[in-house]
């Protein structure tokens, strides 16, 4: 009699075989779905960024001529920032007509500027520049940052430039 093999399945060393290309095929998907969950991650960030550098320029656009140093950051209506032109914290020179504030929300840090044609007081200028730059962490902890600017005329100025 002769014995007749059947061969209707997979050995053992197949289906090993097919196990290790799918964990290959696997790992190097994961590693990707990771790659691109950062790069959504850093550009949330950077929308966030962007976003709180205009809401202060508009923010500053918005207000009282006179009330351009103050700023109410919660809109509670109680002034939080007074900007000023001291040297102290984020104002790097005193007396220079640059006036600064800045304040840290969702890992952004936002400093924002008013500049002044000229140095001295801000009432006597006839033009400020508003700018806003908001900085945060990119990528591979290198720092990143997001700068807007505008320009604002003093209604209430009478004379020459």
């Amino acid at each position: 009699m002769s014995r007749t093999m059947k061969n209707n399945g997979f050995s053992l060393i197949e289906v090993m075989v097919a196990m290790v290309i799918s964990g290959v095929a696997l790992m190097g998907t994961l590693a990707a779905v990771e790659i691109s969950a950062r790069h959504v991650q850093q550009g949330g960030l950077t929308s966030k960024a962007i976003e709180l550098a205009q809401a202060r320029l508009e923010a500053k656009r918005s207000v009282r001529w006179r009330s351009l140093l103050e700023d109410d950051l919660d809109h509670d209506g109680t002034r939080e920032t007074l900007m000023a032109d001291d040297g102290q914290g984020a104002d790097i020179t005193a007396g220079d007509g640059i006036y600064t504030a800045r304040y840290e929300r969702d890992g952004v840090t936002v400093v924002w500027m008013i500049e002044t044609e000229r140095p001295g007081p801000l009432g006597s200028a006839a033009l400020v520049m508003i700018r806003a730059v908001a900085s945060y962490a990119g990528l591979n902890g290198h720092k990143r940052e997001v700068q807007v600017a505008t320009i604002r005329a003093n209604p209430n100025f009478v004379g020459q430039r």
